[in-house]
């Protein structure tokens, strides 16, 4: 990384984060003619829900709210990207300082409230992207989410508005409903609630794709770390039998057991990402995958190495995602960990990525699923 990351963490961890995206963009042309960025093996293809992914590594949504830099993102060599969360209007999130460093730990901690700059300005941007030709170079995941201030009871209504402008441009869809940074959110996990919100987004999106002769957009839930397990099931009982397409698994913790870090970082309130994620996320990729292992997971949560991924790989995910590997490793962390999953899928005689999933989540996958 050289003195990148110095330099990065030398500025407030807010704006550094604004600057490496802003990078990422304008870097794009340069970054796409440098070796050693993409990775390219027909041995880490897969086609999850008739989606074709060039590799299973991608940016997690919340590093690019906006969709500022699609064309660098796929220059760094992800397999697909996740913009947002993005709310029907405009809204600036949370007061600073809302996003912490805990390097001891290899961790963040943050609190940014879905700051974004709302659904129809997300839209030009990422129609943008498709006239320069970037847009469908890789799949992109569209995260939607509820206004801060709207209720519960209303959620519906901004989980649609969101869906109505940001569709065209989706590979798939997500339903953040797990943030612990938007007061309310995490009720919408619950059934009842999330029954109707999953009805009506499954609704609009079939309709869209009736309308414009496409095929409907898969629809994923992701889900917060610091559920029951019986909260689990009931989740994924209820997306299976809505008629959703998959999971995430899953988004930041508001646990904070086991932290080396000062009381003054492990202290702030908000979402806790990284290296401590990675057993709890584990843990519901696991608790998913038992109850319902036809339905993909996409793993996110503590993955910074070749050996994370396929860890995850190996309890059942079809594809995983970083975010705060990232901050710590650097730009080429998506180019180590797919280089190294060839050279582990060498090593252990296996000839394809998908092969590294267990052979009942296998079979019991649909076609194309």
């Amino acid at each position: 990384m050289g003195a990148l990351r110095p330099a990065l963490f030398s500025l407030d961890p807010e704006t550094a984060h604004a600057a490496a995206v802003r990078a990422a963009g304008l870097a794009a042309p340069v970054l796409a003619r440098t070796p050693g960025f993409r990775v390219s093996d027909p041995r880490l293809r897969e086609t999850v829900w008739a989606v074709d992914f060039p590799n299973p590594v991608g940016l997690a949504a919340g590093y690019d709210k906006w969709g500022a830099a699609i064309a660098g993102w796929h220059a760094l060599g992800f397999g697909f990207v996740e913009v947002g969360t993005v709310t029907p209007g405009p809204q600036e999130g949370n007061p600073a300082p809302r996003l912490f460093r805990l390097p001891d730990d290899d961790a963040l901690i943050n609190r940014m409230g879905f700051n974004n700059d709302g659904a129809p300005a997300t839209a030009n941007r990422l129609a943008a992207a498709a006239r320069g030709g970037w847009l469908r170079r890789v799949p992109l995941g569209v995260n939607i989410g509820k206004h801060k201030t709207t209720t519960a009871e209303l959620a519906v209504r901004d989980y649609t508005a969101a869906l109505d402008r940001l569709w065209p441009y989706a590979s798939y869809v997500v339903m953040n409903v797990s943030s612990p940074n938007t007061p309310g959110l995490r009720e919408l996990q619950g059934a009842s609630a999330l029954a109707g919100l999953l009805d009506a987004v499954i609704e609009m999106n079939r309709d869209k794709a009736v309308m414009t002769g496409q095929r409907p957009r898969p629809v994923l839930v992701k889900i917060a770390p610091d559920l029951t397990s019986e909260q689990v099931d009931a989740i994924v009982d209820l997306v299976r039998d809505v008629g959703g397409d998959g999971i995430i698994a899953c988004n930041t913790t508001v646990a904070r057991a086991g932290l080396r870090s000062p009381a003054s970082l492990t202290g702030q309130e908000g979402g806790l990402s990284g290296r401590p994620l990675a057993g709890p996320s584990m843990d519901v990729l696991r608790r998913v995958v038992a109850r319902a292992p036809e339905l993909p997971v996409i793993s996110v949560g503590g993955i910074f190495s070749a050996d994370d991924a396929w860890e995850r790989l190996a309890a059942g995910a079809r594809l995983v995602q970083v975010w705060t590997a990232l901050v710590y490793e650097g730009p080429r962390v998506a180019a180590r960990i797919n280089r190294g999953l060839l050279e582990r899928m060498e090593r252990e005689g296996v000839a394809h990525v998908s092969e590294i999933r267990p052979r009942d989540v296998r079979d019991a996958a649909p076609p194309g699923a």
